[in-house]
Formats: structure tokens, sequence, C-alpha cells
């Protein structure tokens, strides 16, 4: 293996679990300095509030001297901890953006509805700005030790944790930037009981959880029915940003899964029909049978409008479907488009596939 933290995390469930080794990220100059990122679930730090579940670190390591096939367990550096008071909502992806800096995904720090303990009464952690959780992060981790703040961050000098990027976010999964088109952050953020969402994600945006899920109200009293209104507008007055897209979870009838998973703008040469669409999927139609889908969405021709979607059949398997649970998207440096996928729904077991998104061998099974 390249890396194995393990040992450095909390134990997990090995029927299903959000906590693990979620995220790495290559610095933009990792060629000549070696330096690379992950975000993982560690056990919760001294000092955490009291029955809190874990703590979240983003830590830096460096590749071994003389073998860059192999990182140097003993170089981490934690930049960040963030104490999380349920074990689920973790978020997890991080990538570094076209500015250079590093964005970090934080949930709104589990549980449900974002209340209850460690969650901000009234308003829940994902409207708090005092807090990181619910939000996109962004730091330099180039400028200070062990990072600093980009000059230009909504509340750098303001009301608010000056490493948030953006807010108002449930479980931000899955992001990606559009590279090399416009640099668009997109960001698949998992819904309560009813909606599905991505978004894209601009400089201090608020993202409407919990008030809203998707583009319907939220009551966390009564998460199984979307109110008929609710504010448009966040408590400190900023507006609600609706997302590009959004399904129905399949806990609500005809509902088309349950946790989507964010992807990427495709920008490869192989798959023409997919230039410019974004690919995303969802992790399963249900928790007990590996069930995931895989959408394309195409942009509108009116900016502002939802994109709309459709799913992708996989040709060579049953139905068209998947067959296993999806967990991420992958690029590489040609900008093909790869799946991780895992026939468990937890972390066990030997069935974790990486697959590669290729043209049928038939011109006539292309869809």
């Amino acid at each position: 293996p390249f890396l194995d933290v393990s040992s450095r995390m909390v134990a997990l469930s090995t029927g299903y679990d959000e906590r693990g080794l979620l995220g790495l990220a290559f610095h933009p100059a990792f060629a000549e300095n070696g330096r690379f990122y992950i975000y993982y679930s560690a056990p919760l730090r001294e000092g955490a509030p009291a029955g809190w579940d874990h703590t979240s670190h983003v830590s830096e390591f460096v590749v071994s001297d003389g073998d860059r096939n192999r990182a140097d367990a003993g170089s981490e550096k934690i930049i960040l901890q963030v104490d999380q008071p349920q074990g689920n909502h973790d978020g997890g992806q991080i990538a570094f953006g076209p500015d250079g800096y590093l964005y970090i995904s934080l949930g709104d720090g589990g549980g449900a509805n974002d209340t209850g303990a460690g969650h901000t009464p009234e308003i829940g952690n994902g409207q708090d700005r005092s807090v990181l959780l619910g939000s996109i992060l962004r730091i330099d981790v180039d400028s200070s030790d062990p990072y600093g703040i980009p000059p230009d961050n909504p509340f750098v000098g303001e009301e608010g944790r000056e490493e948030i990027f953006a807010y108002g976010f449930r479980n931000p999964y899955r992001i990606s930037f559009d590279r090399p088109g416009d640099g668009r952050l997109f960001v698949g953020d998992v819904g309560q009981n009813l909606w599905e969402e991505v978004d894209i994600v601009t400089l201090g945006g608020n993202y409407g959880w919990n008030i809203k899920e998707g583009t319907h109200c939220f009551d966390p009293r009564n998460p199984n029915v979307s109110p008929e209104a609710c504010p448009d507008r966040g408590p400190n007055g900023e507006p609600l940003i609706d997302p590009i897209i959004e399904y129905q979870n399949s806990n609500a009838p005809g509902g088309m899964g349950r946790a989507v998973v964010g992807g990427m703008v495709y920008r490869g040469s192989t798959l023409p029909q997919f230039e410019g669409r974004y690919l995303f999927g969802d992790w399963s139609t249900s928790f007990g049978r590996p069930d995931g889908t895989l959408f394309v969405a195409t942009p509108p021709e009116e900016v502002g409008n939802p994109w709309p979607y459709q799913e992708v059949q996989v040709v060579g398997r049953e139905g068209g479907r998947l067959g296993s649970y999806l967990l991420s998207f992958g690029q590489d440096a040609d900008l093909e488009l790869y799946l991780l996928t895992s026939n468990m729904s937890g972390p066990t077991g030997n069935t974790g596939t990486v697959y590669k998104i290729v043209a049928p061998d038939r011109e006539d099974e292309t869809r």
C-alpha cells in the first residue's frame, strides 16, 4: 500500500459506517514537493466535548525518500481537527481548486435533521457560520503553519469562521472541480428522507440546509413531509441557493436512490457524447442490496434552469444497472472517469473495485 492509516482511525462498524479514510488530495506541486493530504476519522481527541463520537483529521504527508510510490507514514502533520458529535455525515472529500487552495467538505455533524446534541439550537449547524460543520472550507496550506486563510474567503473580518467558503450543507460527501473546464465546484449533498441534490457552489453561498432539502421546504420536526412554505433566506438575511439537480429519495414513492454521490464533468476524449455533461450517481436504492445508479446531466440552454438528467445504462450488467454500491468517482491525467464500487454496505471484505468508464464495444449499444 501507498499509505495505511487504519491504526490511527476510530474503530469502524463492519456492517455500515460513514467514517473512515474519506479523502485524498495531492498538492498541485506534488511532482516537486511530494506533499499530499488525507481526511480520516480519528478517535475523539482529548478536550473534545464529552460524549461526542470522533474527531475528523485533515493531515499532510510526504512521500518516502527514494520511493515515490510509498508515503512516509511517520511524516504526518495534522493541519485541521474537527470534533464530530455523531458518527455519520462526515462529508470527507478534499480537493485542490484551480486557485491552489485546499477545499474540505464537512457534514452537519450527524444524527438526523441537524438537531440534537452538538447541533446549534433553532438553526442547526448548517446555518450557523460560527461552526465549521455543514460547510465547504477553503484553506491555504502554503502560506502559514498549519494553514492560512485566503484573503477573499467570505467571512474574513466578518461574523463567522474564516475557513468557510460556503455553507448550508447536510452531508456534502463528494465534490469536484470542472477542469479543464470553467473550474466550477460541483457538490453532491446527501438528503434526509425525501430529496437528494447536486449544487454548483460559489463563494459565500448558503445552500439551504436545514431550512430546505433540495428545492423543498424542510421541517426538522416532521422530516417525512415537505412544508408548503418556509423562509427563502438564511438567519442573516442571505438568499438560499437552490440545487441544479434534485431527485426523490427512495424513502418516498417513486424515489431513485438512498444517497447522492457527486461526480465529475466529463472532459475526456473517448466518450464525445458526454463532453461537458456531468456524470454522477447514487449509492444504492436499498441498504440491503447493492444497487447503485449512474446518471448523466446536461447543462440547460438557459443559465439558472435545472439540469435535465437521465440514467446511464451499463452494458453487460443485468437490467443495465451497476449491481454494486457506488462510492465515488475518479479522474485520470487524460481526464477519463472511473467508478469506485463495493458489493458490501460497510467497510469489510474484498469486493471493492475500480472501473473505468468506456464506450461499449458495439456502436448500437452506446447509451
